[in-house]
């Protein structure tokens, strides 16, 4: 593997060597919901060429960082998923997604709008598990093409790609509407009104939802 190092003696400095270079961090972020298949990963990578993300994974895969391996018939497909290694990056990506919350602008325009599963991490982010202690839901969202699962159970939050679970309640919208939903710059009542937002289940789930996972102050 041939790339540049700080070659410093510093866990720092190591880190970065490994997940400093561009477009690393966020392929991260795209397998810590579960495996994507190459194809999945470029589309919540808009800008990233082919060549590059390729390179990125052999680095990861290297590192041991990540792993491939193919799903059994009917599918067939080649998948990554992080290995223990990745999946320890957790906590310090949240930390560094909160902290960056800071700068991202009230709006979107100019910017390219992602995945419901690019934007996974956000949930866990802003999860106040102290509100959460007697709450036991599965939301589903089906948000486009995508859906994702959020699992709340006694403070604690699972986010996975898919419908493993059967949901309590389900919450199908377009990304615009989510994310405003999400930055709390859409009131819930306003967008069940309008027919912004379907719901199957309690209404009432959506306020609970975005109470526990949305951003403050929004």
């Amino acid at each position: 593997m041939s790339h540049k190092s700080y070659n410093q003696y510093c866990g720092l400095a190591y880190a970065l060597d490994i997940i400093g270079e561009r477009w690393t961090i966020l392929i991260i972020r795209e397998l810590m919901t579960g495996p994507r298949r190459f194809t999945d990963l470029m589309d919540g990578l808009p800008g990233i060429s082919t060549n590059l993300l390729s390179e990125r994974l052999k680095n990861l895969e290297l590192q041991e960082i990540l792993s491939r391996r193919i799903l059994p018939p009917p599918a067939g497909s080649t998948v990554y998923e992080l290995t223990a290694v990745g999946l320890a990056l957790e906590k310090s990506l949240l930390e560094l997604g909160k902290w960056g919350s800071q700068f991202v602008p009230p709006s979107p325009d100019g910017a390219a709008l992602l995945n419901v599963g690019s934007y996974a991490l956000t949930l866990k982010t802003f999860f106040r598990p102290e509100q959460a202690q007697e709450v036991d839901e599965t939301y589903e969202l089906r948000i486009d093409n995508e859906v994702l699962q959020v699992q709340i159970q006694r403070g604690k939050i699972d986010v996975q790609q898919g419908q493993a679970l059967k949901a309590n309640v389900i919450f199908q919208t377009d990304m615009p509407t989510y994310l405003r939903l999400l930055q709390r710059q859409l009131q819930p009542e306003v967008a069940i009104a309008q027919g912004l937002v379907w719901i199957d289940g309690d209404p009432a789930a959506l306020n609970r939802f975005l109470d526990l996972c949305g951003l403050p102050g929004s």
